[in-house]
């Protein structure tokens, strides 16, 4: 094992890293823009090093000064998390050229899944469901109608390196068409320097499921099982569970086989995660993510695998020390993920300082923070300051105790999602486990979130309302 490693990244995640290193006796190192010299995660570390201004593009995005960072502090490992640098090749090699290791894939797993269009083509050539559409990319034109008329509308619109809801646009006729892929395009060329799109089938309202995978570098590759993330808000998850609430045995047994042949069809190494829609009964690959998840909270929580541990274990050169059998779930998991936002306003970010934080406790109950009191949340980053992740005996259960954590929480000086984590978790179509879309994109409902700002006590269903 490493005894000292580098966490390029911030906020929960960056403590989240830590608290793994910490329990494994290895010494952390925190990277830190000059607002954030005071935060939780630069707290939190063993050493810590300053490497540019606010803006990721000239602090958390620089290579170079987050590779010298390590260097100079003896680190032997750079562990990026997720979002920034996590995914990006070039930073992977950039550490193997500096004699250091990097938590994660091989680069050249990284580039054959960072491309949504090789990424399809690597997973149908292995036999992979994917979602009917091309894999090639289409320009505006001819080319493109044509494409949409052999899918069929209404079809979505992808930015080939998109992700998080950017570079994403659904024509609903040829009419949409032309407008749909030059807006997909220009996303993808501001969010991700590739202006690059394709095709495919816009599924109406599928399930969101993926499945988590850890594979070594002596070929053993396991599954452990799936999670649900199908409440998202602009193509952005709100609240993930495991296991999904929609599956039958025989399609989850079908779900982890083939999530171990598309591990194996990318090559892959360290933790990763197969995403996919569900139809009824029918899954197809939409991706595959070469990190650690935000959600992977539920899936520890139902295994009992520490992921990040894994990560770091793999990385240090050693073999899975379990097999597929010895993966059980137990129970159910639910996250929330609370972010300075305003749902009742339209999921508007609300940047400020924490006045207090108080976090909720009992048996089952996890928090994973980035702030404390006095912390400052910044208007440059991601506004998800913290997750809550419970733990029951079934989803029944694992919602009443995320009810009562969600209530217990508090967090004064700034707005957040408590009170629309209260609401949706109260209401029929939670229970129900639908995909609750019908709530998210109901403003009515949305803003009567309101009422759950200072108490969850009334049972607030999106039934009927306007």
């Amino acid at each position: 094992m490493f005894e000292k490693v580098l966490v390029a990244n911030r906020g929960e995640i960056a403590v989240r890293v830590m608290r793994s290193l910490r329990r494994l006796g290895v010494q952390s190192v925190a990277v830190h823009s000059d607002v954030d010299a005071s935060s939780m995660h630069v707290r939190q570390a063993d050493e810590a090093v300053e490497i540019g201004s606010a803006p990721v593009a000239d602090s958390y995005l620089r290579i170079d000064r987050i590779i010298e960072a390590a260097i100079s502090t003896g680190a032997q490992a750079i562990h990026p998390g997720y979002g920034l640098l996590a995914e990006n090749a070039g930073f992977a090699r950039a550490c193997a050229a500096a004699g250091l290791v990097f938590v994660g894939p091989s680069p050249e797993s990284m580039d054959m899944m960072a491309s949504k269009i090789r990424a399809r083509q690597t997973m149908a050539a292995s036999g992979i469901p994917v979602v009917p559409g091309t894999t090639s990319p289409v320009v505006a034109g001819a080319d493109a109608h044509a494409a949409a008329a052999e899918i069929g509308f209404p079809v979505a619109v992808k930015a080939a390196s998109g992700g998080g809801g950017k570079g994403f646009r659904v024509a609903f006729s040829p009419d949409d068409l032309d407008e749909a892929v030059e807006g997909a395009a220009g996303e993808g060329a501001r969010f991700f320097s590739d202006d690059t799109v394709y095709l495919e089938r816009y599924l109406e309202d599928p399930r969101h499921v993926e499945i988590q995978v850890v594979a070594d570098n002596y070929g053993n590759v396991v599954h452990l099982y799936e999670r649900d993330c199908s409440i998202q808000r602009r193509h952005q998850k709100l609240i993930e569970e495991a296991p999904c609430p929609a599956l039958s045995d025989d399609t989850r047994a079908r779900l982890g086989e083939i999530a171990i042949a598309a591990a194996r069809a990318a090559q892959y190494t360290s933790v990763g995660t197969i995403e996919g829609l569900l139809v009824g009964e029918e899954f197809f690959f939409l991706e595959m993510n070469t990190r650690i998840q935000v959600e992977h909270p539920v899936t520890e929580m139902v295994t009992g695998v520490d992921l990040v541990e894994l990560q770091l274990r793999i990385a240090a050169g050693e073999r899975l020390g379990f097999a597929q059998s010895d993966i059980q779930v137990r129970g159910h998991a639910i996250e929330c993920r609370v972010n300075a936002e305003s749902a009742a306003k339209g999921f508007r970010p609300a940047p400020g300082t924490v006045a207090f934080f108080v976090s909720p406790k009992g048996d089952g109950i996890r928090v994973d923070a980035g702030v404390e009191d006095g912390d400052v949340v910044q208007p440059y980053y991601d506004p998800m300051i913290a997750k809550v992740i419970v733990w029951g005996d079934s989803r029944a259960d694992a919602t009443e105790k995320m009810r009562t954590a969600l209530e217990r929480m508090e967090i004064n000086g700034i707005t957040t999602l408590l009170p629309f984590h209260r609401a949706l978790l109260a209401s029929d179509e939670w229970r129900e486990g639908s995909t609750c879309r019908e709530l998210l994109e109901n403003r009515g409902w949305l803003k009567s979130t309101d009422e759950w700002a200072t108490s969850g006590a009334r049972a607030l269903s999106g039934k009927g309302q306007a």
